[in-house]
């Protein structure tokens, strides 16, 4: 599980102007007609052709657990894709992100601070240009780590230094231990 990566994709995600299909079988029928064919769906959710061909036609509504989390996985992120690009453009050009974060930070600092990490919950606004390296980054297949790294960039220079008001010597945060973490457009 992705925990930066899927944080994004929900704060996207509540940007949708209607609901993803709910049913299996609004699910299936909406993945065919994206993928072009019951035989494309049937590779990707790693079933049968026959099986999905009797979810479009309603002779079977309750799938398996775990079929029933990759299909609405594989709804979800091909769901509104413009209206996913709009809400992502605009955070990165001029809305910005917040990010809500309950996580223990620590901070590489010179000799002679207190630089023993604790566990914090901050919410914060994140900048456009921030935003926009977080995206960058997903979009180019960056992993938990990576987002990680980036996101605790971000909170160094907007909330611990102030936009170089403050701190001018720390020189890395780290997040670890997440507790809770929330991305919000």
């Amino acid at each position: 599980m992705s925990l930066f990566g899927d944080g994004l994709d929900a704060a996207v995600q509540k940007a949708f102007t209607r609901p993803a299909p709910k049913s299996a079988g609004a699910q299936m029928r909406y993945l065919v007609k994206q993928l072009g064919g019951t035989k494309a769906v049937a590779q990707m959710l790693r079933i049968s052709q026959r099986t999905v061909e009797r979810y479009v036609k309603d002779q079977i509504r309750k799938p398996r657990p775990n079929l029933a989390a990759r299909l609405e996985r594989e709804v979800k992120s091909r769901w509104q894709p413009q209206i996913r690009a709009k809400a992502r453009q605009k955070a990165a050009t001029t809305d910005g992100i917040v990010v809500d974060v309950h996580a223990r930070l620590g901070y590489t600092a010179p000799i002679g601070t207190t630089d023993q990490d604790r566990i914090r919950h901050l919410t914060v606004a994140l900048p456009p240009q921030h935003a926009a390296r977080l995206f960058d980054a997903q979009q180019q297949g960056a992993g938990d780590d990576r987002l990680r790294e980036l996101t605790a960039e971000a909170l160094k220079e907007v909330y611990f230094q102030d936009d170089g008001r403050r701190a001018g010597s720390l020189q890395e945060v780290q997040i670890n231990d997440v507790i809770h973490l929330d991305f919000e457009l």
